[in-house]
């Protein structure tokens, strides 16, 4: 069961601030294009966000999330070499964006994961998918069942680089901001060691990371650009400043410059028109839930981290409204910083937006006494 409490202002210290005005116009050149606030959640800018579109090389970062997630379990080492293949070789050698990858080199899984994110190296993908899964089409079926995990509902892959293969691989603006969260949230410390470098050389060769956001936006650290006939140019960027953190997708631009300008002055915009307003410091707690069958009958719902609300840069004061959901009576056991319930605010020409809450201590399942006295207590209606 859906549990809603409504917290009213009057007992926060939030009465007489800064909350709603209309939400800020912008007049992107993008066809299609998206923007999320990932420290609050909300949703400020969106353009046909939900069409289904090749993604070209934006697609990589799926590769990497893969990877990623299998670094993070031990199943494949930073130092793990990968046979380029003579097969591999004579198709991406020098088909579209390349690492030039030697045939039948041994290539360091850190070197491969560069060559990616800062390359766009199309062999360097296939080399990788090759060596974890033994196939393309088999590193293809662990794309599309990470996408399933992480939420990309609208969205799955063909192949492991993006190039265009008569529509298997599609994907959505939202999904790739989606993508984009994921990685930052999920491989906070791997995201942080690949993304963002300026350069990248291999076999002698130095290449420049294509990131447009990178040195023209502060806090700019990713992700992927991408660009074939098909699919136009496109990138999905991220930047943290102050403590807000934004996430954008740009896709279908026509030229090189117009994806590099278009990009730096929607990412401007987003911090710009936009500011970040305190709800609830770290560690303070936001409410209480029952818990089911626990060896204690409540648990405190607590802020993980710092929590804001995105609002209009011009705003003025107006009411609104935080609402703490969850599915209760909370099921024990629960771990202390396990997210049990979310804080969802709402308020007149505001954004949604949905933060996270955790358990403030662990709560195991109660024993044998316990839920006997549980079961008393429920006959009372206790």
């Amino acid at each position: 069961m859906k549990t809603s409490i409504v917290l009213g202002l009057g007992s926060l210290f939030l009465l007489a601030m800064p909350l709603a005005a209309a939400a800020p116009s912008y007049n992107s050149t993008a066809p299609i294009a998206y923007m999320q606030d990932l420290s609050s959640g909300a949703v400020l800018f969106a353009r046909d966000a939900d069409r289904r579109i090749p993604p070209a090389s934006m697609a990589k970062m799926m590769t990497v999330y893969v990877a990623f997630d299998l670094l993070k379990k031990g199943e494949i080492k930073p130092d793990q070499k990968m046979r380029v293949s003579a097969e591999t070789w004579r198709k991406w050698n020098n088909q579209g964006s390349s690492m030039f990858l030697a045939v039948n080199s041994n290539v360091t899984v850190t070197d491969l994961l560069d060559g990616i994110v800062t390359l766009s190296g199309n062999d360097a993908c296939v080399v990788l998918a090759e060596g974890i899964a033994g196939s393309e089409e088999a590193f293809s079926d662990l794309m599309n069942k990470k996408a399933k995990d992480i939420g990309l509902a609208s969205s799955r892959f063909g192949n492991s680089n993006g190039w265009p293969d008569e529509g298997r691989t599609i994907v959505t603006a939202r999904d790739l901001a989606r993508l984009a969260a994921a990685t930052i949230r999920d491989h906070p410390e791997l995201y942080k060691r690949y993304y963002s470098k300026d350069s990248f050389t291999w076999n002698g060769i130095t290449q420049g990371n294509r990131d447009p956001l990178l040195g023209k936006v502060k806090g700019a650290d990713g992700l992927k650009t991408g660009h074939t006939e098909e699919a136009g140019y496109g990138f999905t960027g991220s930047a943290e400043q102050n403590g807000r953190r934004l996430v954008m997708v740009v896709a279908g631009l026509t030229s090189f410059n117009g994806r590099v300008d278009e990009s730096v002055k929607f990412m401007n915009w987003g911090f710009g028109a936009w500011k970040a307003v305190p709800l609830f410091a770290k560690g303070k707690t936001v409410d209480v839930a029952k818990v089911q069958l626990g060896s204690a009958r409540e648990v405190k719902l607590i802020a993980p981290r710092d929590l804001a609300l995105t609002v209009p840069r011009t705003a003025e004061t107006d009411r609104v409204t935080l609402r703490v959901v969850y599915d209760g009576p909370i099921k024990a056991p629960t771990a202390k910083g396990q997210q049990v319930a979310s804080l969802i605010v709402s308020g007149p020409d505001l954004p949604r937006q949905v933060m996270p809450l955790v358990a403030g201590e662990a709560v195991a399942e109660a024993g044998v006494f316990g839920r006997l006295w549980a079961g008393l207590l429920s006959l009372f209606g206790a």
